[in-house]
């Protein structure tokens, strides 16, 4: 069988999986990381959103093979780590704050999405704008919408 290397959450690691398996069923069945959450396994819901050396993408429409070494794959279990400070990383204390989850399913997802895109806008030097918040995709069973939003909009304004 063929061994996979990346780094995960700030931390190398190795396994035996072939290339087809999802990147999504090696994080939660062969390395116990459960924050990424099946949804859909076609890449629509959004459930399972982490980063790849920073930018958003979905594990459950990744092949493990399509990794390379010094790849960086970061969780919503690593994400405090990637923010300077002790404690939680900006967003997940603004998701609190707000009180967003209701059952709390796609909040990992929705937190990933919600750092990736504040983290592409400060790059390209611009404030968070009403028109981004239609590039987020992420599906709320609960329909907790408006606090999401209000949540994002306070992560931005302390990341």
């Amino acid at each position: 069988m063929p061994k996979q290397t990346f780094i995960l959450n700030g931390e190398k690691v190795t396994i035996d999986v072939e290339d087809d398996v999802r990147l999504l069923w090696v994080l939660r069945d062969l390395l116990g990381v459960t924050g990424p959450k099946y949804g859909c396994g076609i890449n629509v819901c959004k459930a399972c959103t982490s980063h790849i050396n920073g930018k958003a993408f979905n594990p459950c429409a990744t092949p493990v093979g399509d990794l390379k070494a010094d790849d960086e794959v970061t969780t919503i279990e690593g994400l405090a780590d990637t923010a300077p400070g002790p404690g939680l990383h900006p967003m997940q204390k603004a998701w609190i704050d707000r009180d967003v989850a209701q059952c709390g399913y796609c909040q990992p997802g929705q937190i990933m999405e919600a750092v990736a895109l504040v983290r592409r806008l400060k790059k390209e030097g611009r404030a968070l704008r009403d028109s981004d918040f239609d590039t987020i995709r992420n599906i709320c069973r609960c329909g907790t919408y408006t606090r999401i939003r209000e949540a994002i909009e306070q992560g931005a304004k302390n990341m």
